[in-house]
């Protein structure tokens, strides 16, 4: 296997091919500006030098002398032998395009970076991920026109992007881990990961007076917070609260004013975890209210801002 560097990028983890050498003069031999020309181009197509001395206008010996330099430096490679008229002629290119200095003596496992890196979200996620296994049922609303205001649930499928993102932090086992509001009793020895608000979501209904901020339970619906009352249709929440039909276990709901607004703190809970857990402390009690906007006009939202 072979070197790499590695930078983080909008949350993403990147690599790329390197050199890394242990002593800082090493860097000397590129910090030439014929020899970073010489280096791009050849990174580009291969040649071989009197061809390179040919596209770059230099002079051929030159060409060969700072060719030499960097081969003995191992950063170019010959990568083919052509015979051109009754001569071999070797075609170079560089090992790579990145080169480090490393001083330091302590390397440690790419995964630990990662887990580093999502160590709040981890945290977050414990119970409801637990030893890389699902530890919770996910609840979504039933369809059918159910609970007092006898309404149908609209946002139950936002639950499969959630499950999939949860996905790569976890594994299933045999057990179906979905179950319809109607079906569900809160006080079962489990977590929950509530989708959808309580009109739609009898579950969210029976847990709304223990949430952070809690939803109106009349019309005009809207979500009532220790600032403010929000009333716009794309405005959802994210809440982690203990369960208060079951000590032993947590409640985490995603929910909105509408179906829309569910939608968006799905899509921020998916898509900008690192803004939304940025008050997270582990905490007993934590929400976040976010909305979504349709930035790009097409009826559908398409960013996420956190407003609490």
């Amino acid at each position: 296997m072979g070197q790499y560097l590695v930078k983080e990028k909008e949350g993403k983890l990147y690599y790329s091919d390197a050199i890394i050498v242990e002593e800082p003069s090493a860097l000397k031999l590129i910090d030439h500006p014929i020899r970073v020309k010489l280096i791009e181009t050849l990174a580009e197509k291969p040649m071989y030098p009197a061809e390179l001395a040919k596209k770059l206008k230099m002079h051929e010996q030159k060409v060969y002398y700072h060719i030499k330099q960097l081969l003995n430096a191992g950063i170019l490679e010959i990568v083919e032998r052509e015979e051109i008229r009754g001569t071999i002629a070797k075609i170079f290119k560089p090992k790579c395009l990145n080169y480090a200095v490393s001083l330091s003596k302590e390397w440690h496992l790419l995964q630990e970076l990662s887990k580093k890196k999502e160590s709040a979200l981890l945290s977050f996620l414990l119970p409801f991920i637990h030893e890389s296994k699902i530890n919770s049922l996910f609840i979504v609303g039933s369809p059918d026109p159910h609970g007092p205001h006898k309404a149908r649930a609209r946002d139950g499928h936002y639950a499969i992007d959630l499950a999939l993102f949860l996905g790569q932090f976890c594994t299933m086992d045999n057990t179906f881990h979905t179950k319809l509001d109607v079906d569900t009793d809160l006080k079962e020895d489990t977590n929950f990961i509530i989708v959808g608000g309580p009109v739609t979501n009898v579950a969210c209904a029976k847990i709304n007076d223990f949430l952070p901020a809690k939803f109106s339970d009349k019309k005009p619906w809207g979500i009532i917070s220790k600032i403010k009352t929000y009333t716009d249709d794309s405005i959802g929440l994210i809440a982690r609260i203990p369960n208060p039909y079951n000590s032993n276990y947590k409640v985490l709901v995603l929910a909105g004013i509408r179906f829309i607004g569910t939608k968006a703190a799905v899509m921020a809970f998916t898509s900008n975890m690192k803004l939304v857990l940025s008050r997270f402390s582990d905490q007993k009690e934590f929400c976040a209210i976010v909305q979504g906007f349709d930035l790009d006009g097409d009826g559908k939202i398409d960013n996420i801002e956190v407003l609490e």
